[in-house]
């Protein structure tokens, strides 16, 4: 089973298990002024929690995943949120120099904003922690918050982190509104032995426009931590989203990250997301294009060495004619490292000439390093082009002589070789300064 432990062995540390519903109480007594829509949410999610068993080996949703025991109750929920260094942390969160907002948070609590401009503060876009939202805009949070979910296997996970979640962030940009610089989030992992739970919300209304970059680090290579975070992306009638997420938590860390993305009429999304740290990371990611005309591009990168396990679970779901999606994952495999790959289109009966493709590729640097892919089609409409592939191979030797008859040693030709393997999803950001961010803590992964 991936969790064995009950609360009766819990491990002991200063603050209660996150199991515990004394955990829960005094994580619903952080939050006084919480409207009670909120509270009520909180406590049907934990409800479900309670009752919805931990996956296992059998679940074919968590097929060649290794076993793993999470041991939740050895971590805690992250008190006040104090951090004596909120300096440092705002001084390395510089990601790049030309952006039109930014939110630093630290254990889930913000430490630093640099607000919107008045020019688009007047238009209407909201860009808040939740923390200030809950109350200033539950209009829009009722009907946005965790309302759809990838809901790929990890369901237990998705009622924690509901439960949960006491921070993150609401960006809303209304109707025809075009924010030409990214937007810029990071999340910091400080204390040992803390559970996160970081939401981001993007609500794109029609014809508007808007890129996000969202960060996850540890402050310490030593911190132990449990992540459970969401980001979920509505795009509306002929909006146009670039979503960019950078998974980096240290090496004692297990990560769970749990995205969705719903893509009406003519609306245009692209997400890419970086994996280079946690030991373990689970990613999920729900496309749902649901408008004629849509197209969404899901890419991601992933860098796992020594025993670091990623385990990606996508679906592409087709509810509408006349639209297309493009998935492709690169992976990257040093040592004994693992990385599992399971996706799906489905394309449902009314969703005529849909164009879909999926494409996963594993690069093998070293012999013990293991790659599964399980790509998969699930197609109801007769008028379709679809296709999915995966390919697993080692780096082609020619390419490594060539390399090494002119003086490049072995390592430096892998890495060469290796961003050669990966400036296909790369060379996809329009961003300069986000494309070459990307391609700097690629290299500095590879270096490691």
């Amino acid at each position: 089973m991936l969790e064995t432990k009950t609360p009766d062995q819990k491990e002991r540390t200063d603050r209660a298990g996150l199991l515990s519903q004394e955990t829960f109480e005094a994580h619903l007594a952080s939050l006084p002024s919480a409207p009670s829509w909120l509270v009520d949410l909180k406590r049907a999610a934990w409800e479900k929690f309670a009752a919805l068993p931990f996956p296992g080996r059998r679940d074919e949703q968590w097929r060649y995943a290794r076993p793993r025991d999470f041991s939740l109750n050895q971590f805690g929920l992250s008190g006040d949120g104090a951090t004596e260094d909120a300096a440092t942390l705002i001084r390395d969160s510089h990601y790049i120099k030309n952006f039109s907002g930014e939110q630093i948070f630290s254990d889930n609590h913000l430490i630093w904003e640099d607000p919107l401009s008045a020019d688009l503060r007047d238009k209407g876009v909201i860009f808040l922690p939740l923390a200030d939202a809950w109350n200033k805009h539950g209009n829009i949070l009722q009907e946005y918050f965790l309302c759809r979910t990838p809901a790929l296997g990890a369901q237990k996970f998705e009622e924690l982190h509901a439960a949960m979640v006491a921070n993150g962030t609401l960006l809303y940009v209304p109707r025809g509104v075009e924010i030409e610089a990214p937007i810029i989030i990071r999340h910091w992992a400080c204390r040992n032995r803390t559970a996160l739970f970081p939401h981001t919300l993007v609500i794109a209304e029609d014809n508007a426009r808007v890129d996000v970059a969202e960060v996850f680090e540890s402050h310490s290579e030593y911190g132990k931590n449990f992540v459970c975070g969401m980001a979920s992306i509505f795009a509306g009638s002929g909006s146009q989203v670039f979503y960019q997420g950078v998974q980096g938590w240290n090496l004692k860390t297990t990560s769970i990250h749990l995205n969705s993305v719903t893509a009406e009429r003519d609306a245009n999304v692209k997400t890419i997301l970086l994996n280079v740290g946690s030991s373990y990371c689970r990613n999920e990611q729900h496309t749902r294009i649901m408008g004629p005309g849509s197209e969404v591009t899901n890419l991601a990168l992933s860098t796992p060495a020594g025993e670091q396990e990623y385990d990606l679970r996508t679906l592409q779901t087709h509810s509408a004619p006349h639209t297309r999606s493009t998935l492709l994952y690169k992976n990257a495999l040093f040592g004994d490292s693992r990385a599992t790959f399971s996706g799906l289109i489905k394309v449902e009966a009314q969703a005529q000439q849909t164009d879909a493709y999926q494409t996963v590729r594993n690069l093998l640097l070293d012999a013990n390093a293991q790659a599964n892919s399980l790509p998969g089609l699930e197609i109801l409409a007769n008028d379709v082009k679809c296709s999915h592939g995966a390919t697993t191979g080692m780096l082609d030797e020619e390419q490594l002589f060539y390399l090494r008859a002119r003086g490049v040693t072995e390592p430096a030709a892998q890495r060469l070789l290796v961003f050669g393997f990966f400036e296909e999803v790369i060379g996809n950001i329009v961003n300069e300064e986000l494309r070459d961010n990307l391609r700097r803590l690629v290299h500095r992964k590879l270096q490691s």
